[in-house]
């Protein structure tokens, strides 16, 4: 069978399925997902084995570490993976909910429901966890899903794939719920994102190379997940202790994920006071810093920051400073190079906290707290299928909402238009 028909197979199936997962009992599905977590925690052995060979292809690939972070796993990551699992059961099924409802002058009345929005399909690199996630939300919100993974994780993937959705079946949900392209050929996105006739939405995510291709060139309907340029700005009327434990945790918890700040801006007033002891503790843990000009005259160390280096996601242990004169230039300066994913101010100022979280145009823009906490496990939203940087149809952490849509259903008694 040849890519084409292969693919085209697998939609197929995934959109018979979501047909049927749009009406299945609710407990059904809880149940399904409980069975997957435990299936997942009862073969860890086998996962971590299989994971053991992505890690060993990636080193001999030369792979970045923080890359690699992204792909491992260990006996801790997979009983989060199974708790993501059971913690999506525990929420309540968005499917079926009326959302509003009113009467009409002519007695009839309207209300909106939520609907699954169908089959999904999901391109991903580096992160098995993904496969876990995207399954979970796209199960309890009706929606069949299709997994594409990226070819550095694919024996993890796949390991994982054979495992929930053995459990899933055995659960009682129809054949098809989760699909799997274990072909590691691009072709087999470039058909996918063609395949509008039984896919109705893919969600990309990875980095901008992936992002870019499929939104530039899939005929399906895109949510685009987000390049997380994101931003820290330490203003004048900071407490400097606690801006500095924010930065170190949004820079170095996590590098390699798409929520850890990649540039940081300190207001010139306390710029002197700040910068030396946090270039310090961040040159201890391996940060290697690059700055402007003024960066660089109190932080001699510090490498000059290029205009590129306030663009780019980093995705490693890598930060950009520039030292503003003022929240304007601070604004200014996000509005220019951010990628709308999550933007902190550090600040004790209401009316400036205010001003802050008014103007910057992000999907999540916080006031004294970490970048990290951009996630849809940490929003309660049990996990998520990745956060959207754009702003239709949805922003944001996607949890179980954000995966279905809306239908309209009328009841009437008789009534004809005139």
């Amino acid at each position: 069978m040849n890519i084409n028909d292969y693919v085209t197979e697998k939609a197929q199936s995934a959109s018979l399925a979501a047909h049927k997962l749009s009406s299945e009992d609710t407990n059904i599905k809880n149940n399904a997902l409980i069975d997957m977590a435990k299936a997942l925690e009862n073969n860890t052995d086998s996962i971590l084995k299989a994971n053991n060979i992505d890690v060993k292809n990636a080193k001999k690939l030369g792979m970045a570490t923080t890359l690699i972070d992204r792909l491992s796993l260990n006996e801790k990551r997979i009983i989060s993976m199974a708790d993501g699992l059971r913690n999506v059961a525990a929420l309540p099924d968005p499917i079926g909910e009326v959302t509003h409802m009113w009467k009409r002058p002519n007695d009839l009345r309207i209300g909106s429901v939520r609907v699954p929005l169908g089959t999904i399909g999901i391109i991903y690199e580096s992160r098995p966890n993904v496969t876990v996630d995207a399954a979970a939300l796209c199960l309890k919100s009706g929606n069949s899903v299709i997994l594409r993974g990226g070819s550095e994780a694919i024996n993890s993937n796949l390991e994982i794939y054979r495992i929930i959705n053995d459990a899933a079946i055995k659960a009682g949900l129809p054949k098809g719920s989760i699909e799997f392209i274990d072909i590691t050929e691009r072709e087999a996105v470039t058909v996918l994102m063609k395949l509008n006739k039984y896919v109705d939405v893919i969600i990309p995510r990875g980095g901008a190379g992936l992002i870019n291709n499929v939104v530039n060139n899939s005929t399906v309907p895109v949510i685009q997940t987000g390049v997380g340029n994101c931003h820290v700005y330490v203003h004048s009327d900071a407490d400097l202790k606690m801006a500095e434990d924010i930065i170190v945790n949004a820079k170095t918890q996590r590098p390699s994920v798409c929520n850890a700040m990649e540039t940081l801006l300190v207001n010139k007033s306390v710029a002197e006071e700040f910068l030396p002891k946090l270039g310090n503790t961040l040159k201890t843990l391996g940060v290697e810093l690059r700055g402007c000009k003024e960066t660089q005259r109190i932080l001699s160390y510090a490498n000059p920051a290029s205009e590129e280096d306030y663009k780019i996601e980093f995705l490693d242990l890598v930060l950009a400073i520039k030292v503003v004169d003022s929240l304007d230039e601070a604004l200014d300066h996000i509005y220019k190079y951010s990628t709308k994913h999550s933007e902190s101010i550090i600040t004790n100022n209401y009316e400036v906290s205010q001003r802050f979280l008014k103007e910057v145009d992000s999907a999540a823009v916080y006031v004294n707290a970490s970048t990290r906490f951009t996630d849809g496990g940490e929003f309660g939203f049990g996990a998520e299928i990745g956060i959207s940087t754009q702003k239709l149809h949805a922003r944001g952490p996607m949890g179980l909402n954000e995966l279905t849509t809306i239908k309209y259903i009328i009841y009437g008694n008789g009534q004809i238009r005139k």
